[in-house]
């Protein structure tokens, strides 16, 4: 029940018209007769279905949005989704649709292709230990100039064009999040982990109908900046703001039980059910941090965590305006 196409890419709200307003009296020679019950049925029958296909679709998604209406919802970006403009496209049509209706998204991102390709050009080779860059100064002081000044920024401006208003922070504006070095932090560098999240500068935003858009790059008390990985700080961010929904887009389906066949999808399980599954070491590799994270921000308080598949277009909506969703929830 996915919104496709571009129904929804000039979603404008207009104020409800002042009630003394009735509407014009059409004059009597262009009314149309009325029709009996059967002609009408039959009209309708034979008109097209574009109509009451939106139609259809616009009023199967009233529980949801009555649901999520005024709620947080954190939402991590990044993956495929960040490199094709037209999945780009559609997680900023989805983001824009959902605070027209009433919910409060904020984004949080990375940028890792981006960081490699301008390390690339600078003549910095990228260097990795056990899957996770090791960031030294230079590298650092490149990160930050990236991810906050660059991507940030783009990441704004699409989502300003699309009709919404967003406002762009690194983990430094407000004192968002405080870094601590991570304690492999001598092996990686500058790479920190979340000391305390201060979210007072998020709450005017969202009560104003913002858009946070938050750059995964925070420092330490004493002011030395640090890159930090971005489903960390989007659950940790989760938890601070008492959200409803942690939404992590990645390049997967979602949780498999057998991780060659996209059909063994677990749609949905809880904390117990997910931590039985990696001492099964059927969730493994990358998807350990992520499933780790929504534990984290779940007994936190979050309401539901979700892994969804950022590749498919319209994947947010699909995960909180529908009943099948589009990658595993994982539930307290």
């Amino acid at each position: 029940m996915a919104l496709t196409g571009n129904h929804h890419h000039h979603l404008r709200l207009s104020p409800p018209l002042p009630r003394t307003l009735a509407p014009a009296k059409t004059p009597r020679s262009l009314r149309t007769p009325r029709l009996s019950v059967a002609a009408s049925l039959a009209a309708a029958a034979a008109a097209p279905p574009a109509g009451q296909f939106r139609v259809d679709v616009l009023s199967e998604s009233l529980p949801f949005i009555q649901k999520f209406r005024g709620k947080t919802i954190v939402v991590k970006y990044g993956g495929a989704a960040m490199k094709s403009e037209a999945l780009r496209a559609s997680v900023v049509n989805d983001l824009v649709l959902l605070a027209c209706v009433g919910l409060r998204p904020v984004l949080v991102h990375g940028g890792g292709p981006e960081i490699n390709s301008w390390l690339g050009r600078l003549g910095i080779e990228p260097v990795f230990r056990d899957g996770l860059r090791v960031t030294d100064a230079s590298t650092m002081e490149i990160v930050s100039m990236v991810l906050v000044g660059k991507v940030n920024k783009h990441l704004v401006s699409l989502i300003n064009k699309a009709g919404a208003t967003a406002v762009g922070l690194s983990g430094m504006d407000g004192c968002l999040l405080t870094a601590r070095p991570a304690p492999n932090a001598a092996q990686l560098g500058f790479v920190g982990e979340v000391a305390s999240v201060d979210s007072s500068v998020l709450r005017p935003l969202t009560d104003s109908g913002h858009i946070p858009v938050i750059a995964s790059v925070a420092a330490d008390k004493d002011g030395q900046p640090y890159n930090i990985n971005a489903d960390t700080v989007a659950g940790e961010l989760a938890a601070a703001l008492g959200a409803e929904k942690l939404i992590l887009l990645t390049d997967v389906a979602g949780i498999l039980r057998d991780r060659n066949d996209p059909s063994s999808l677990v749609k949905e399980i809880d904390i117990k059910g997910v931590k039985k599954m990696i001492e099964e070491g059927l969730v493994a590799g990358g998807m350990i941090p992520k499933v780790n994270c929504c534990v984290r921000s779940l007994a936190q308080g979050v309401r539901t965590t979700s892994i969804i598949d950022g590749r498919v277009p319209h994947s947010l909506l699909l995960e909180i305006m529908t009943d099948e969703g589009a990658g595993t929830m994982i539930t307290g």
